[in-house]
């Protein structure tokens, strides 16, 4: 077990330092350097192959560089390595302080990665939180496992979603500079990003094959097997449906019948997609039980996957939903009257549309002209929407 435990803490052997091939995702990592301050369980959640693992090595870089923590007082462990199936969370972390001689009352930092994978994890998470010594960031591919287990651990953690590069972030991996004169440059980048998307490896190495590494990854260890599905082809059939249907209103019951399946099972699978992070849904804007009876709209985590999936047949619907994911934080709903839609209001007081390089028009239009609401914006490319986000 020490070999194994040296092998995962390379720092506790050798002086440390990170590849340089890894690009800092700064706007993240500010955050999360006050989060490691804090004695709040940190876990870090998101889609598979996001660069969590990367955002742990780096806040452990930061930690022995900035912070002058010891680093024997650091530990790092991947809890779905097959060699650690016999112990439990509490027992890994006592073996780390019997190898390292740390006392009890010595301040540790424990990293564990893909918490999830050890059975009754929130209760031993709440053990080493309440002994008061031990600063815990723990991360999960799963949104279900973590939610399932929430009320364990009420008023001891922090969660952080991770989500792909936005398209700042594309141009700093790329290694592009845009420069003032060249702004008109800024268009075409765009558009490749709409193709690329933003897995971090991905977008380093555009590497085809990776891309469909992870979404297989994810298909057959976040779905198939945590929820011990038999027939895989159908997973992956209503994947490719999902894909093709992202930035409308999803009908469940209508994937059921091209599938061949129950609208219950229909419904289960899209909760499985959700909460692996493949997707996301967006409710209709309105009183509750309207919201809860009404379809969702879903958007792709990452456009990238959808633009592997279904090929570019439509670049203002990736535009969308771009969009979506740079409004995500802020609750957006859909707008749906007489048979029009409006693309989100956020926050019950902006209304935005999106329409990529034309205009709104006919019904919609006179749907959002006279819709009555504090604030109405059209975005229509990257510029507009960039000023829509720096005067939020």
């Amino acid at each position: 077990m020490e070999n194994i435990f040296y092998r995962y803490n390379p720092w506790w052997s050798e002086t440390y330092s990170i590849s340089s091939e890894i690009i800092l995702r700064d706007h993240i990592l500010n955050s999360l350097k006050i989060d490691i301050e804090i004695h709040d369980i940190l876990f870090l959640t998101g889609l598979r192959r996001i660069g969590k693992t990367t955002l742990m090595k780096i806040l452990i870089q930061y930690l022995i560089d900035e912070k002058k923590v010891n680093c024997k007082n650091i530990f790092y462990i991947s809890l779905d390595d097959y060699h650690l199936n016999s112990l439990n969370i509490l027992e890994i972390i006592e073996e780390y302080r019997k190898i390292q001689k740390l006392p009890f009352r010595n301040q540790i930092y424990v990293f564990l990665d893909e918490v999830t994978f050890k059975d009754d994890f929130e209760i031993q998470l709440k053990n080493l939180y309440d002994t008061g010594y031990v600063k815990i960031v723990a991360s999960s591919s799963s949104a279900s496992l973590l939610r399932s287990k929430k009320p364990y651990l009420t008023g001891r953690y922090k969660l952080v979603e991770i989500l792909p590069l936005d398209f700042e972030e594309y141009l700093q991996f790329k290694n592009i500079t845009i420069l003032p004169e060249d702004n008109l440059l800024k268009q075409k980048y765009f558009e490749d990003y709409l193709n690329i998307g933003g897995i971090p490896e991905y977008v380093l190495h555009n590497d085809v094959a990776y891309l469909k590494e992870v979404v297989d990854d994810i298909l057959r260890k976040d779905i198939v097997a945590q929820y011990d599905i038999k027939d895989i082809s159908t997973v992956q059939n209503y994947f490719t449906l999902l894909m093709e249907r992202s930035g409308k209103v999803v009908s469940i019951n209508k994937i059921a019948r091209i599938l061949g399946i129950s609208p219950d099972t229909s419904n289960r699978y899209l909760k499985m997609f959700e909460d692996s992070y493949l997707i996301y849904t967006v409710s209709r804007f309105g009183k509750t039980n309207e919201t809860i009876k009404a379809a969702k709209k879903i958007y792709a985590s990452d456009i990238g996957i959808r633009t592997f999936s279904t090929g570019v047949r439509d670049i203002g619907s990736l535009f969308e939903n771009y969009v979506y994911l740079k409004l995500k934080m802020e609750d957006p709903k859909y707008l749906y009257i007489n048979r029009n839609e409006i693309d989100f209001i956020i926050r019950n007081k902006i209304l935005i549309e999106v329409k990529y390089g034309r205009d709104i028009e006919g019904k919609q239009k006179e749907l959002f002209d006279n819709y009555n609401i504090k604030e109405k914006v059209v975005i229509k490319n990257i510029f507009e929407l960039e000023n829509f986000l720096e005067q939020r």
